[in-house]
């Protein structure tokens, strides 16, 4: 890994930049991590450069408290996690198992939320959970049941971006996340809308319309951030965001070849010679 900043984002305890995920063996060919490095030793890697990660893997299945311990004991104890609900509970829902399934997922980060290293449990719905009167029972629901947890809810359709949305998720404290993905007529749009005082989030998909367009699982975060799209986020919008909300998590999707760590990287860099964050 290259050397770290002077100073980690999580000294400034305002803004929180990572990427999704960290273990992905093409990072090893883009030279994220050195050669020969192995999946088991990918998080310590990470953690040396970044202070937050979202975890991916927690989303295809219910995180085991024991294995979630282990990750914890690799990192620095002021690292940050989010952490993706379970498919079970924003894709693949039986109605009569979810509670049940929450109360698990629950028991899985409990070490998290124990030792203050969970940042947010990430609410991802997919772009076909609209906003029906079915999905605005089930969502409110689920958020009763979750209560206690840091929540942040990512839509990914346009029938959510309503001021009724907003207002209910604020009287929650809950947080919408903010994306930065292909400009379609289908999708949620990127909004700067702080739901939550205590937390923002923005999770950086790329603008790969295509890709978005695909079938192919990887297609729609194959895309590379140029200088003047992070530095528009820097000078136009964090700016603005920040003095609405006490904690930003920014968080890079953009997983293929590597780019989501050296975009993530750059916009610290901006950030840094914006003056918003100081070495």
């Amino acid at each position: 890994m290259p050397t770290p900043p002077e100073q980690p984002a999580s000294e400034h305890r305002s803004l929180w930049i990572g990427t999704s995920g960290y273990s992905y063996p093409e990072w090893v060919r883009a030279g994220i991590y050195p050669p020969g490095t192995k999946g088991a030793q990918m998080l310590p890697l990470y953690a040396q450069e970044f202070p937050v990660t979202e975890l991916n893997y927690t989303w295809y299945q219910i995180p085991r408290a024991e294995a979630v311990e282990r990750q914890r004991s690799l990192v620095p104890p002021t690292f940050r996690f989010s952490a993706k609900l379970t498919r079970t509970l924003t894709h693949e829902v039986d109605d009569d198992a979810w509670k049940a399934e929450a109360e698990k997922y629950r028991a899985g980060i409990a070490p998290l939320a124990a030792s203050g290293q969970l940042l947010a449990v990430l609410l991802q719905f997919s772009a076909g959970f609209d906003r029906s009167l079915k999905h605005r029972t089930y969502l409110g629901a689920l958020l009763d049941e979750l209560h206690d947890l840091p929540l942040a809810v990512e839509f990914r359709n346009v029938s959510w971006a309503d001021d009724k949305v907003f207002a209910e998720l604020e009287r929650r404290r809950v947080s919408m996340v903010t994306v930065d993905e292909p400009k379609l007529s289908h999708l949620f749009p990127s909004l700067d809308v702080v739901t939550n005082p205590d937390l923002f989030y923005v999770r950086f998909h790329g603008r790969n319309t295509a890709g978005w367009q695909s079938s192919r699982l990887a297609h729609p975060f194959d895309y590379d951030y140029s200088d003047d799209e992070l530095a528009s986020w820097v000078n136009e919008r964090l700016r603005s965001i920040l003095a609405s909300a006490k904690t930003g998590a920014l968080f890079f999707n953009n997983h293929v070849r590597g780019q989501a760590p050296r975009n993530a990287r750059r916009l610290l860099q901006l950030l840094k010679t914006s003056g918003m964050l100081t070495s």
